[in-house]
């Protein structure tokens, strides 16, 4: 059989659409990829000499064969983040929440080097056969200053929201995840519950109960120097306070948000000048993505009533919270399963609980993607997701159910509201 060739997209997305990568960056990355793919083939033909079964010679499905739109199951935009050193950590979730219905949009943050973002992408498109053939995964090669306190980081969600808007005209759903975030369902699972959620809805933790937080979060104005200054993620702070606004409603909730892409469209292009007015805002305003999108989805006469206030993530915070929740580890395993959210953070790097999820919830060999009704390699000695059939298909396993209920739940509530946003 002869092998079957690369398309153009594959090596477009982990290679030229490498985002904002530098020429001088890209003419590095490529060679290496290409080396390294060498090196696996000759390994590959060893194991199997390159029968007609191998991974990568398989006639599998291509990307037009699979269907979005609202007659078919939904998809997700997922935009992962990291930062230095975060390589191995940001690889591993993505293996842990791929499918081919999805689209991915890495970001390394710009205090790690541009070594570890060729890194990436060369082992994003070692790692995962699938993700070459559909093209599916993108590095963001520009990286921005992501300042924990400040407004670079809402920058850069919203610079990636624009991205996979423009790459992708197919999903449903825009999903914020960290690297040291981790998934306790399969995306099998996942699609399936979302494919009786109306697909206008967001889902983010919010209110308007400021509490302390208007002394400490509201009224402060800082200025994040990583907008302006190379290599600062510091940020400087007003001597004099601002009063809590009164031309529009202060939401605040957790940072971590599903948008849905009617929602985020409103973001980028706004069709009034809401979005842009709150920007400028929220621009000086401590850890703006716990409140941009919560104040302007609730500001908006549009999208008012189509939050679901969850933030679908399970995590453990000290009361009042501090900046990040709690470490997780195998003693929080029993409460994360129990709460049905298809989500948790934060995790220590190779903690043993994300193993124990790999193995008994997600199924998930070391270093593969988690398989699903869309893998079709049967040898023993293959990655089950090395061959593709149809990923228009879902299996949906246990924890399914427990997600529905709590998923059936939180609709039952919103209908129940006639707006959300009131408290």
């Amino acid at each position: 059989m002869i092998p079957r060739s690369l398309p153009p997209a594959a090596s477009a997305a982990l290679g030229r659409r490498h985002l904002g990568v530098p020429a001088s960056a890209e003419k590095l990355l490529l060679p290496f990829v290409s080396v390294c793919f060498v090196s696996v083939i000759l390994v590959l033909s060893a194991i199997s000499g390159l029968a007609a079964s191998s991974a990568f010679f398989a006639r599998c499905p291509s990307p037009a064969d699979v269907h979005r739109g609202a007659a078919h199951l939904p998809a997700f935009a997922y935009y992962i983040v990291g930062g230095r050193g975060d390589v191995r950590r940001v690889l591993r979730l993505l293996l842990a929440v791929y499918h081919p219905r999805n689209r991915y949009l890495l970001h390394l943050s710009a205090d790690a080097p541009e070594s570890e973002r060729s890194d990436l992408a060369a082992r994003v498109w070692l790692t995962i056969p699938a993700a070459r053939a559909f093209g599916n995964v993108d590095v963001v090669g520009k990286a921005g200053a992501m300042t924990p306190m400040g407004s670079s980081g809402l920058a850069a969600t919203l610079h990636a929201a624009s991205a996979l808007l423009r790459l992708d005209d197919g999903w449903d759903w825009f999903v914020t995840l960290n690297a040291a975030d981790y998934p306790l369902i399969t995306q099998d699972d996942l699609i399936y519950v979302f494919s009786d959620v109306p697909r206008n809805l967001s889902f983010m933790d919010h209110t308007s109960d400021l509490g302390w937080k208007e002394e400490q979060r509201v009224q402060p104005i800082i200025v994040d120097a990583g907008i302006y200054l190379a290599k600062r993620k510091n940020y400087f702070q007003a001597s004099d306070n601002r009063d809590t606004p009164e031309s529009f409603k202060f939401f605040t909730g957790s940072p971590w948000v599903i948008l849905s892409r009617s929602f985020v469209e409103y973001c980028i292009l706004g069709w009034d000048n809401l979005p842009r007015t709150l920007l400028l805002y929220f621009t000086n305003v401590i850890l703006s993505e716990e409140s941009y999108f919560h104040s302007l989805i609730c500001n908006s006469a549009d999208f008012q009533n189509t939050t679901v206030n969850n933030d679908l993530r399970y995590m453990v915070w000290d009361d009042p919270p501090g900046i990040e929740p709690h470490l997780l580890n195998t003693t929080d395993y029993a409460e994360m399963i129990k709460s049905g959210v298809p989500f948790a953070r934060q995790f220590r790097h190779g903690d043993a609980v994300l193993d124990k999820i790999d193995s008994t919830i997600l199924k998930r060999r070391n270093n593969k993607a988690v398989p699903g009704a869309w893998c079709s390699a049967k040898k023993w000695w293959m990655d089950p997701c090395s061959q593709w059939g149809n990923a228009d298909i879902v299996k949906p396993g246990p924890r399914a159910k427990e997600f529905a209920r709590l998923m059936q739940k939180l609709l039952n509530d919103w209908k129940s509201e006639s707006n959300s946003c009131l408290s």
